[in-house]
């Protein structure tokens, strides 16, 4: 596949890729994205499915997401997915909740439930500039906490972010659906490299979630 081009949004760099024959999947799912010369590719929520297009919203901190955000129109990359589990778009009251870099898979999920309420919290004005992907987002940066806005009868909550937002929503909301986060190094289960602890047992985000 080739990269159409890159855009800074306040830290983070929105990474668009030619679709080619690939499909959007399920809001939720994930890519496994490498970029020329490096070793292992790196797990990416599809943040807009525009038609021809897939765009990935990356926060470029280590080697690997530093490498995918340098790449230039024309570029190659290498590209497998749809994988994983989504989010369960069956839902009556969908309420969106993300924390950061958690906001990447929310604008593609927002269009397929037709732009429901989102609270979105960040850890500063600059990362906030984000917000701007979602409509009518409400937003909060530290050191208030995005858990702090649910309501008392949240509805059904679909979140992203770091563990500790995504454990607090749980204790909160037992049956929100949560996208958690974790390294991995192929995609499909073989690695175990993704391996988390939910619930008292173990699971691979991979082919288990990343939505649980």
């Amino acid at each position: 596949m080739s990269v159409r081009g890159t855009e800074w949004i306040g830290p983070y760099v929105l990474l668009r890729l030619e679709r080619g024959g690939l499909e959007p999947g399920t809001p939720g799912q994930f890519f496994m994205l490498e970029a020329p010369g490096r070793l292992l590719p790196r797990p990416m929520s599809l943040c807009l499915a525009p038609a021809g297009e897939l765009g990935f919203l990356l926060e470029p901190v280590g080697p690997g997401t530093r490498a995918l955000a340098e790449l230039r129109a024309g570029d190659g990359i290498h590209v497998l997915g749809p994988l994983g589990n989504g989010f369960d778009l069956e839902v009556e009251r969908p309420l969106l909740v993300a924390g950061g870099i958690g906001i990447a898979p929310m604008p593609y999920l927002s269009e397929a439930l037709g732009e429901p309420p989102a609270l979105l919290g960040f850890r500063s004005e600059r990362h906030a500039e984000a917000a701007r992907l979602l409509t009518g987002a409400e937003v909060v940066v530290e050191p208030r906490f995005v858990t702090e806005l649910l309501p008392e009868d949240p509805g059904d909550v679909m979140a992203c972010g770091p563990e500790p937002m995504l454990e607090a929503i749980r204790e909160l909301v037992p049956a929100a659906q949560l996208a958690w986060e974790a390294p991995m190094a192929c995609g499909y289960g073989a690695c175990y490299g993704c391996v988390v602890e939910v619930g008292g047992h173990y699971v691979r985000l991979c082919v288990d979630g990343p939505v649980l």
